[in-house]
């Protein structure tokens, strides 16, 4: 889903991926009054990383809400404005306070729409930052994005640059179903990119191939993205192309462009952050081993973090999937026959 240019104009921005989803809510709460943004601190203090910084003195205490630290409460809330025709933007500090929000989302927002039949829709996004990398605390470096992408009825959307994470975030809210839009905070401030801010947001459902290739296929998202495109740079040296596909939207899933690179490349390298079993990487294993199993030369490699939580800062980097791991991973595919 796209939007058209809208009456605020353009400008040009150098911004991160964090300014850049401020730069998309300030457009989206311009351009639409049944916009409205809530959560704990996004409004006096900006949020705890600052995404929601200048919103409240530019649009007032009744668009940009200071709640209570319930996260339970900000979901329900959120689910009852958008039921009644509005589009609320929840925020969730850290993912790893998102469980007490599941109910509301796995209960009522993702099935409104089947529940009534039609009748009642319900168009709100569920924000947090998540992922490790920042040397936080325990609750505070989650990725269990594949527990969203397992609730039918929701859209799970994780951008992996400032201007994917702009037109992204704008279609999501535009979106006339709940998304669940996690932002790789280990990336919120890594690199700058030049945003036009035009109210162009961009398509939901679809990877973004962001290197071509034909050597092998990399399929990651989110902060992984960094390391991926790293990895695909060093073995260009070496001589091997690989494509880089950023998936954007884990779910639903497009699948049509990652088996289309695959039979083209016939080899593949799924990097994820997230634990390994269960996730997404091993749905996309799957699926390429059901449609593209004649294609493959070698088996579908995975690289991922690991079966347990987190480990607490002096560890985090033991845990975190490396630009080296994924070498290593491409050099196995590449050499079996």
């Amino acid at each position: 889903m796209t939007a058209g240019n809208s009456a605020q104009g353009s400008d040009t921005h150098e911004v991160t991926l964090v300014e850049a989803v401020n730069l998309a809510l300030r457009r989206a709460l311009t351009d639409d009054p049944e916009v409205v943004i809530l959560g704990e601190d996004v409004g006096t203090n900006g949020g705890v990383f600052r995404a929601t910084l200048g919103l409240r003195e530019q649009f007032g205490y009744k668009r940009v809400i200071d709640t209570p630290l319930a996260e339970a409460l900000i979901a329900g809330i959120s689910v009852g404005m958008a039921s009644q025709g509005m589009r609320p933007v929840a925020e969730i500090q850290f993912m790893g306070f998102i469980n007490s929000a599941v109910e509301q989302m796995l209960c009522h927002a993702g099935r409104l729409r089947n529940r009534t039949r039609g009748r009642l829709s319900c168009p709100m996004v569920l924000r947090a930052p998540f992922g490790g990398g920042i040397h936080a605390p325990e609750h505070h470096s989650e990725s269990t994005e594949a527990m969203f992408a397992h609730m039918p009825g929701l859209r799970v959307v994780i951008p992996s640059s400032p201007t994917r994470a702009y037109g992204l975030l704008l279609s999501a809210i535009r979106d006339p179903d709940p998304v669940v839009f996690l932002e790789p905070k280990r990336i919120y401030r890594l690199v700058r990119q030049q945003v036009v801010d035009d109210g162009q947001g961009l398509p939901l459902d679809t990877c973004f191939t962001l290197r071509q290739g034909k050597d092998l296929t990399m399929v990651s998202w989110g902060a992984m993205i960094h390391e991926t495109l790293l990895a695909a740079k060093e073995l260009a040296r070496q001589g091997v192309e690989a494509e880089v596909i950023d998936v954007a939207t884990i779910s639903p899933l497009d699948m049509v462009t990652i088996l289309r690179s695959v039979e083209k490349t016939g080899r593949c390298v799924v990097i994820q952050e997230a634990p390994r079993s269960f996730g997404v990487g091993s749905e996309i294993s799957a699926r390429i081993g059901e449609e593209a199993l004649l294609y493959l030369r070698s088996p579908v490699q995975r690289v991922t973090g690991y079966d347990t939580p987190m480990p607490y800062p002096k560890n985090e980097n033991l845990y975190m999937p490396s630009t080296a791991d994924i070498i290593e991973a491409a050099r196995a595919t590449l050499e079996n026959a």
